[in-house]
């Protein structure tokens, strides 16, 4: 109950002024533990923070593992749908005689019976002929009769 000037019983009129100094210094310095002190009530909330937080980590990781597979297979998608429009368009060139009598002679340097055909062969050999003739191998018994020659030899000699 309040006394009729609104203070708790007890309370010098003044507002608290009658306390001595010693006592409103640890009043003072109790309130300011009080303050910062950690309170049941913070700490259960910190623990259910925490534990939101790790039930959480584990399914928003999975969720961004699978958008990155999805991702991927999208990729993979497009790749394999290029691939198929690639092949029916040469599957529809096979299909056409013009087409196919065509590589023949490109290809295979081939033609018709009654036909008369042509190579014109030139003066300088193929590139990969002339890199065969470039590099020319040695024998396998010449390569073993070196590495035996060598291991026979000295250090020293």
């Amino acid at each position: 109950m309040l006394s009729p000037g609104g203070r708790p019983p007890g309370d010098p009129p003044n507002g608290g002024a009658a306390r001595p100094p010693a006592q409103a210094a640890q009043a003072a310095a109790a309130a300011a533990a009080r303050s910062t002190r950690l309170t049941g009530r913070a700490a259960l909330l910190a623990v259910v923070i925490c534990a939101i937080a790790l039930s959480l980590a584990y399914p928003v990781r999975e969720y961004i593992a699978q958008r990155q597979q999805i991702d991927q297979l999208l990729a993979q998608q497009r790749t394999v749908s290029a691939q198929v429009k690639s092949l029916q368009q040469q599957d529809a060139e096979l299909g056409q005689t013009w087409y196919v009598e065509q590589q023949a002679q490109d290809e295979l340097h081939m033609c018709f019976p009654a036909e008369q055909c042509y190579e014109v062969i030139s003066g300088q050999p193929a590139p990969a002929a002339a890199a065969r003739q470039q590099a020319p191998a040695q024998p396998w018994y010449e390569k073993l009769w070196h590495s035996v020659n060598q291991a026979d030899a000295q250090p020293g000699q």
